[in-house]
């Protein structure tokens, strides 16, 4: 019997953004791949399918077209590091979209000789985490949704792409003598970089406050809701918008909600001549103050990697710490990632009120001891006296 031969007809662009995962690295590639069409004359007017279509076939027509293009390209970028007008680490990811489209096309180019002089980027990033006063402010923003997403994101250390994949189902209070702790959070459930990490109690309620205001306006909840959906109109009972169609909140529209509220509480302005990043990033900057408030707190450096899910070396093959031990280590730190000094005071009330109870117990039970103990000394005294009457009956 003859084998049927199967053909796949996928087109370049297809291919292209089917190889990578995120949604935010796909945006940006193809927002850079655009860049670098623009430069080789690729129609503007066309879609960018079409365009990489467009380039794809070129390139597959005039190898030297496409590399000496590449080349002239990467030059003109290294003359911009130069001026300072960007620098190592930007020209290198100018690099990447062109390299895997080319490598995702079975196009042949010389990388190691073309990129051969481009400078060097640092491996980490030259800003801040924001300060408690900035995510202060950025919590008064009037969007009911920036409190439950700052408060996750800065207590747990999540990416921002985590918001793509979170359901109800996947965050788990954690509940001891009546009172919840904190919460567990699992991140990218179901795909190959699943893991868990651990929210604060305050950011809990956050939520768990958020999801009940969406069940009172109408909205179905239960396990497979996603975490964050867009606004509605609660003047509107039919049209775009409403309760009970919700529409999941993608990963770019938090990032949106979290620069809105940036700018419209004064703490991110426009950039001074010259400087080109703002002095912490929107979303990637609660990772940041998440690190650091751990090691303030003395958490273990190697269970602050673990929960950010960040390699550790060949301690990944090694180091099996136990959730429960994770969950003993993270507790040391919820007090640093806590934001509401109300919050704090209550739990700190609610601390001494117990500790109060425990003390009036104490001093309950140790005068009752008191009492016992005196009903038995005079019971003694009793039965002693009448032994003495007793001796002197007998004379």
């Amino acid at each position: 019997m003859k084998e049927e031969i199967i053909q796949l007809n996928s087109s370049p662009y297809s291919i292209f953004i089917l190889s990578i995962r995120a949604p935010i690295t796909r945006e940006k590639y193809l927002q850079r791949l655009g860049y670098f069409f623009d430069y080789v004359g690729i129609e503007e007017q066309g879609t960018i399918e079409e365009r990489c279509n467009i380039f794809s076939e070129k390139a597959k027509n005039d190898i030297n077209w496409v590399a000496n293009n590449i080349l002239k390209y990467l030059q003109l970028q290294k003359d911009r590091v130069e001026r300072k007008e960007i620098t190592g680490s930007t020209l290198r990811n100018y690099i990447k979209p062109i390299k895997l489209f080319c490598e995702q096309m079975d196009i042949n180019i010389p990388w190691k000789k073309i990129t051969r002089g481009m400078p060097k980027g640092r491996k980490y990033a030259n800003d801040r985490a924001p300060t408690i006063e900035e995510i202060r402010r950025m919590l008064e923003y009037p969007d009911r949704r920036i409190k439950p997403i700052i408060y996750t994101m800065a207590s747990s250390g999540i990416r921002l792409g985590a918001w793509d994949y979170l359901r109800w189902r996947n965050i788990f209070p954690i509940i001891k003598d009546g009172k919840i702790i904190a919460a567990k959070i699992t991140v990218y459930v179901e795909e190959d970089e699943e893991y868990f990490s651990f929210i604060s109690n305050e950011a809990y309620e956050a939520l768990n406050d958020w999801m009940d205001y969406r069940k009172q306006c109408g909205e179905l909840i239960n396990e497979n809701s996603w975490v964050m959906r867009n606004l509605w109109d609660v003047t509107t009972p039919k049209g775009k918008g409403i309760v009970t169609v919700p529409k999941k909140l993608k990963s770019t529209g938090v990032k949106r909600l979290i620069e809105r509220a940036l700018w419209a509480q004064g703490i991110r302005k426009k950039l001074s001549s010259g400087k080109r990043r703002h002095e912490f990033q929107a979303d990637h900057g609660f990772r940041k103050w998440f690190k650091t408030r751990c090691e303030i707190a003395g958490m273990k450096s190697i269970n602050i990697e673990t929960l950010m899910n960040h390699s550790i070396g060949i301690s990944d093959s090694y180091y099996r710490v136990t959730e429960d031990e994770l969950l003993q280590e993270y507790i040391k730190a919820v007090d640093h990632l806590t934001f509401d000094t109300g919050y704090k005071l209550q739990e700190q009330v609610e601390e001494l009120t117990e500790k109060t109870k425990d003390n009036d117990y104490m001093i309950k039970a140790k005068l009752q001891e008191k009492d016992d103990a005196l009903v038995t000394l005079s019971d003694q005294v009793m039965k002693l006296m009448a032994e003495v009457q007793e001796l002197k009956n007998r004379r």
